[in-house]
């Protein structure tokens, strides 16, 4: 059988929610909102499936650059490249210290 290439690939942990987390997340995850300047954290939740950054930016931390309708343009390190992605405020957490 060919190897799936898709969005999700090699993610069968890495996006998959205990027990008692199942279902979709709450509405304050979705309305929360950032600073341009804030650093965020990267926490993917698999139960929104729009706005998922790529499962390679989890755990990551990143700067918020920017907004762009309800997402925001973040900037990461990844080794010694430096890259902008686009994640819906469901898959952020704001960094309790700055």
């Amino acid at each position: 059988m060919a190897t799936s290439h898709g969005e999700r690939h090699c993610t069968r942990y890495k996006l998959k929610k205990t027990i008692r987390e199942r279902g979709l997340s709450t509405i304050s995850k979705a309305i929360q909102e950032f600073e341009k300047g804030q650093m965020v954290h990267i926490d993917i939740d698999p139960s929104v499936q729009k706005g998922m950054p790529n499962p390679r930016f989890q755990g990551k931390t990143g700067r918020v650059l920017g907004v762009r309708g309800r997402a925001y343009l973040l900037q990461i390190r990844d080794g010694n490249a430096i890259k902008q992605l686009i994640a819906l405020p469901q898959h952020l957490k704001p960094q309790k210290y700055n």
